[in-house]
């Protein structure tokens, strides 16, 4: 019989109470709830018991992080070698270059992460195996005030909330753009881990007051062909700053890890 994985959530926030929801409703074979950590009292809320990190290391084999690019760089590390293995949502951490590498040499447990807002990372990761990629291009556009950073001076906080035509908010890499953005551009990181090169993925961030749908559009071309890949979600309710769709990327992922059969893999 295959194992039942034994799941532990970090976060109980906009992505960490869908997948904790369907968990606890048993709604993913092979993997069972079997606590939350969040640094906030939960009460009667969680569906399963609110224990510490250290507890949920030691009753856990698979921990998801949904709880933002701080668990990531503060308690990555440990999980993996303990033992367990981590899903990470939040991807953008992995822009710290010296961090990724100690998790990707991190064991025994192993480390996965999920797409979350876009799509056709499979195939760019196939693709940068058949030959180098000359140009990677990411184009993320989102409502004004879920771009708002505190690091923005007064005259570009203008522009934003009193456009109305799309302004371009920032332009760089996938190294640089998801420092400024923590809790926006994960899928910046995304892309970057799938080609390979944080500094070869170009991204521009761009706030339209028109954007009721967050917009992702990857675009790359190399020598054995081109592709590009456009997604528009509804941002999550509760947090307008990640989409609707992320939970149930993470809720994929973890079918994958729990062993489903027929996965698109």
């Amino acid at each position: 019989m295959r194992r039942v994985r034994k799941v532990g959530l970090i976060g109980w926030g906009a992505i960490g109470r869908v997948v904790g929801t369907a968990l606890a409703e048993r709604r993913v074979e092979g993997a069972e709830l079997v606590c939350i950590v969040d640094n906030r009292p939960l009460g009667g809320a969680a569906p399963a018991p609110q224990l510490s990190f250290e507890e949920a290391l030691e009753r856990c084999d698979l921990i998801v992080e949904a709880a933002g690019q701080g668990v990531v760089r503060e308690w990555g590390e440990r999980v993996l070698t303990s033992g367990t293995d981590l899903l990470i949502a939040s991807t953008g951490a992995l822009t710290d270059e010296r961090l990724a590498k100690r998790l990707l040499d991190a064991g025994p447990g192993r480390v996965s992460f999920t797409g979350g807002a876009v799509g056709g990372l499979d195939l760019l990761q196939a693709a940068v195996a058949l030959g180098p990629l000359d140009k990677v291009r990411l184009t993320t556009t989102k409502l004004p005030s879920t771009l708002e950073q505190p690091w923005m001076d007064e005259e570009l906080l203008g522009r934003m909330r009193t456009a109305d035509a799309p302004v371009e908010v920032m332009s760089g890499t996938a190294r640089d753009v998801p420092v400024k953005f923590p809790r926006s551009t994960n899928v910046a990181a995304s892309v970057a881990l799938a080609v390979g090169n944080l500094d070869a993925v170009r991204v521009r961030v761009v706030a339209d007051p028109a954007a009721h749908h967050t917009r992702h559009v990857v675009e790359a071309s190399g020598a054995h062909g081109n592709y590009r890949f456009e997604v528009a979600h509804l941002p999550d309710p509760d947090n307008p700053a990640t989409s609707q769709v992320v939970p149930y990327a993470v809720l994929r992922s973890l079918a994958a890890l729990a062993g489903r059969t027929g996965a698109i893999l």
